[in-house]
């Protein structure tokens, strides 16, 4: 089978399309045959060098996929061969063919195409991890989401919709909030031209925000601190600000706030089950209802993965890059 190879850590060029030998479906596991793959930024981190796979993991990129079924190993129960299916991954999505435990696998929605059913579990799961399962975003509350126009954003403020919530967003356009606003998003925030400790605070009556999804880190620790309400939850998802910030702690004590910071690939085989368990629960019956839905700027031939990575450093596109098998 082909996968998409990094010989060498490095810039887009770094991603090889190569021919390499096809993985097996262990114990609790099945074979994939891929349709397509989604690209995060954690790819590019892996690409660059500095975010290696689990140990045990696929060494090629790819945190999401959809496909077929093509083979069931020991000890699966519930699937079967020609299945179509979407999964959450440790590594592996930029490959004809990858092996996934059986508990990160998920039925595609109705009304999803396979191709576009590789948009949902890495979002789907980190959103509801966060937002629901740590955080607890609950109705009537204001949930302000950094990158609200990214793959992760565009989920988050849907679901925090559909569960009644005020969603307040960063973006670095008009038209990036534009879109958002059109997912629902009520407080619009250009983070080039605003200070989003100041909008939320307006638009809340000087409430702030009771959960904050961050992807930056260090950057906005101290601003999401002063953002968030009395009894909040910040949780951080991403380090594109930084690793190192200066916590306020008084800040934090007198807001008796939380700060929380989790990642998806490395958590044991039983957290993830939990997860997409409590996603299947909980989120895929408002897939099958139509009111959410991926967010998918382009699909690309897995092939040109190297053109997809400068597409995600470029932060030109909304929603989700996709890689689809030829």
């Amino acid at each position: 089978m082909y996968a998409i190879t990094i010989p060498e850590p490095g810039g887009p060029e770094a991603l090889v399309w190569d021919e390499v030998p096809e993985p097996v479906a262990g114990e609790g596991e099945v074979l994939v045959e891929v349709v397509a793959g989604a690209v995060n930024r954690a790819d590019i981190l892996q690409r660059q060098g500095f975010y290696n796979p689990p140990p045990g993991a696929s060494p090629y990129p790819g945190l999401e996929c959809s496909g077929r079924i093509a083979e069931i190993g020991p000890g699966v129960s519930g699937w079967a061969v020609g299945d179509e299916v979407c999964a959450l991954l440790s590594g592996g999505g930029y490959a004809e063919k990858v092996a996934v435990p059986a508990g990160q696998l998920m039925p595609v929605p109705k009304g999803v195409s396979l191709a576009q059913a590789a948009a949902l579990p890495e979002v789907v799961c980190t959103v509801w991890s966060n937002v629901f399962m740590v955080s607890h975003l609950r109705p009537g509350e204001t949930l302000l989401v950094h990158g609200g126009s990214s793959g992760i954003g565009t989920m988050a403020i849907q679901l925090a919709k559909a569960v009644g919530a005020r969603v307040a967003v960063t973006a670095g356009s008009k038209d990036k909030l534009d879109r958002c606003a059109e997912l629902g998003a009520d407080i619009l925030v250009n983070y080039r031209e605003q200070d989003f400790v100041a909008e939320v605070k307006e638009a809340t009556d000087g409430a702030g925000a009771d959960v904050i999804l961050d992807n930056m880190g260090a950057k906005y620790l101290d601003r999401n601190v002063r953002t968030l309400a009395v009894n909040g939850r910040l949780a951080i998802i991403g380090l594109q600000g930084g690793v190192k910030g200066e916590l306020n702690i008084g800040a934090l004590l007198a807001k008796r706030g939380a700060v929380s910071a989790t990642s998806l690939r490395a958590r044991p085989l039983g957290e993830k089950a939990a997860i997409v368990a409590a996603v299947r629960e909980h989120v895929w019956p408002l897939l099958d209802a139509g009111h959410v839905r991926p967010v998918v700027d382009r699909e690309m031939p897995m092939s040109d993965a190297a053109g997809a990575h400068r597409v995600l450093e470029e932060s030109g596109h909304v929603g989700k890059v996709l890689l689809v098998v030829p």
